[in-house]
């Protein structure tokens, strides 16, 4: 009788994340509340024939692409915490939490604020790679969020212009909206080669003058950055990912006037930041006397 072959085990290999305790630990420094110095660091703009101001509908919604049309954040930071510990020896998750901590501004400007004593051509070598598997691992995997695409569809018929501002390639993110299906409703879209995300608001101020602009973002710094720019809203998607949450309280304390974990309810929260707001009645002695509310404070939906 034959014997029956043996089978053995595939033999397998440690990931990344457990090697770490084996290297060196360089701590990062400590990020402050305060505005990074950093925010505006970024690849050198290309120069591109300006686009004529036109008139529309109702207004603009400005999006942002990961981590807010895109469900890829997860995916992302864990490609920018082994790209981090490979190049500065800074373990993985403490590297991928510092990533996340600083998300919203360009990978080279969040480079200079981890790394300010690092020489600027590693940094440079450093984005490189990480721009390259980010297309590789994270927007190969990456879908959008579940109601993105029903979203989209209510916000134009709704009679809203559709941009997109983000720190990714444009070419790389007209890709990943295409495979998609959501590049249709975008009139535009503004990439890292055309500037930070206040360059693009203030260009896409420029490109639609006269009517409200909202930014829909999910990191600080993108709250920060719209309300920088004069006539631009802040709007912002909360996130709770391993080891790490930005609370809609969060977004709110940086600038944004609404935020949630989903963005739903968009369209219903739009109405009701332009709609004027109601004058409140307070009783007085032997009158009424009428306030009218400003709109400043977070809206309850």
């Amino acid at each position: 009788m034959a014997k029956r072959p043996v089978r053995r085990r595939p033999t397998r290999t440690r990931p990344p994340t457990e090697a770490t305790s084996e290297e060196p630990r360089r701590l990062l420094p400590v990020l402050s509340n305060a505005p990074s110095q950093f925010a505006e660091v970024a690849r050198a703009p290309t120069t591109e024939p300006p686009v004529a101001p036109r008139a529309v509908a109702r207004g603009v919604v400005v999006f942002d692409l990961d981590g807010t049309i895109l469900d890829d954040l997860g995916l992302i930071s864990h490609v920018a915490g082994d790209a981090l510990f490979r190049a500065f020896g800074t373990p993985v998750e403490e590297a991928r939490l510092h990533y996340l901590a600083t998300t919203g501004m360009p990978f080279e400007a969040q480079l200079a604020q981890l790394y300010p004593g690092a020489p600027a051509a590693d940094r440079l070598g450093v984005a490189r790679l990480f721009h390259s598997r980010k297309v590789q691992e994270a927007y190969a995997l990456a879908h959008p969020f579940p109601e993105v695409p029903r979203l989209l569809k209510q916000l134009s018929r709704d009679g809203w212009t559709l941009v997109v501002s983000t720190g990714a390639e444009r070419e790389m993110a007209d890709l990943v909206l295409e495979r998609e299906g959501l590049r249709f409703w975008f009139e535009d879209l503004l990439g890292s080669a055309q500037g930070t995300k206040r360059e693009h608001l203030r260009e896409y101020r420029r490109r639609y003058p006269g009517v409200p602009v909202f930014l829909v973002g999910d990191s600080r710094f993108d709250m920060e950055a719209a309300a920088s720019v004069e006539g631009v809203t802040p709007i912002g998607r909360a996130a709770s990912l391993h080891g790490w949450t930005l609370t809609p309280d969060d977004l709110q304390r940086w600038g944004a006037r609404w935020a949630d974990y989903s963005l739903a309810s968009l369209p219903t929260v739009l109405d009701k930041l332009l709609a004027p707001a109601a004058p409140r009645r307070r009783k007085g002695k032997g009158r009424d006397r009428e306030s009218q509310g400003t709109g400043a404070g977070p809206v309850s939906v």
